[in-house]
Formats: C-alpha cells, sequence, structure tokens
C-alpha cells in the first residue's frame, strides 16, 4: 500500500497540471493586456526585452504563441498510457523549435525554416509508432502471438529433422536386409 506521503506528493503535482491547464488560455491571452510599443516588460519575478523584435510586446506574444501548446502537448505526452504517444513527439518538436527560433532571433525568419527539422523528426517517429502498431494489431486484433510461432517453427523444424533421421534409419535397416 503507498505511505501517504506518496499519496499526497502526486495529488500536489497533479493539482499543479490541472491548475496549469486550467489556466493556459489565460496565460495564452495575457499578451493582450501588455503595453504595446515598449522594449522591455516588467514582470514580478523577471524583465523581458524585445530581443530583437519591434516591441516587447510582440516578442513576449510570440513566445506564448509557441510556449503554451508546447507545455500542453510535453504534459499529454507525460500523462498519456495510449500506444500511439509517440507521434505526439512531431507537434512537440515543431513547437520546440518554432520557440528556438523565436529566443534566437535574428533575422525576419520566424517560423519559416523548421520544416526541414520537423521532417528529420517524423522520419524517426513515424517508423516508431507504426511499428508498434503493426505489433499490437498483430497480437491483440489478429491473435498472432511472435514468440508462439517462433516455438512453432521450432517444433516443426525438430520434427522434419526426426524425420529424415527415421528415413535414414528406415533405408540403413532395408540395405542390411539385403545383404543378409
Amino acid at each position: 500500500m503507498r505511505s501517504k506521503l506518496q499519496i499526497r506528493k502526486r495529488l500536489v503535482i497533479e493539482g499543479l497540471i490541472t491548475l496549469f491547464i486550467a489556466l493556459s488560455p489565460v496565460l495564452f491571452y495575457s499578451y493582450k493586456y501588455t503595453p504595446t510599443g515598449t522594449k522591455t516588460l516588467d514582470f514580478i519575478l523577471f524583465e523581458l526585452g524585445s530581443n530583437g523584435f519591434e516591441d516587447a510586446s510582440t516578442f513576449y506574444w510570440y513566445i506564448l504563441s509557441k510556449g503554451t501548446p508546447l507545455a500542453l502537448l510535453v504534459i499529454w505526452f507525460i500523462t498519456t498510457k495510449q500506444w500511439w504517444y509517440h507521434a505526439i513527439l512531431i507537434p512537440i518538436a515543431m513547437y520546440s523549435f518554432q520557440l528556438f527560433t523565436v529566443i534566437n532571433y535574428d533575422s525576419d525568419a520566424v517560423d519559416e525554416n523548421e520544416i526541414f527539422y520537423i521532417i528529420a523528426v517524423t522520419m524517426v517517429v513515424v517508423p516508431v509508432v507504426y511499428f508498434i502498431r503493426v505489433k499490437l494489431v498483430d497480437k491483440h486484433v489478429h491473435g498472432i502471438d511472435l514468440d508462439a510461432m517462433d516455438t512453432e517453427l521450432q517444433i516443426l523444424k525438430e520434427k522434419e529433422e526426426l524425420r529424415k533421421e527415421r528415413e535414414k534409419l528406415e533405408q540403413r535397416q532395408e540395405t542390411l536386409a539385403k545383404k543378409m
């Protein structure tokens, strides 16, 4: 049985995740309440500059428009129990590359070249997800158990070897009977 401390810790973590999910629309649209035309935004714990953008509120909007969905997707990836959860890595990679581009902003190319990185991630994730799906469909839908098939093939090979050995023995008996 779990201790009360483990249960309490799990409830606190799940409560914080739920609170973040519930407040994510408020967080996402908080850029509307920032002053435009300023080079810095002063928050309680930190100060946010414009980072090469026209003003700080534009930079803040870009961070929120990439960071909020990214955080929600990461929560989904970590908490899901579905077999296809690896497919969530594709949009996670997309938002990650876009957020990285926004934070390291040095040109006018925001949200343009990330597709090349996403293609590379997709080329890895899609075969993994397909392989998992094939294994699950074979086992649970079609009732194909690969271990049982391997065992059955091994038994068939042994039977074939025994049959060949029996034929050799019968041929020896026939030749011995002809000699006598």
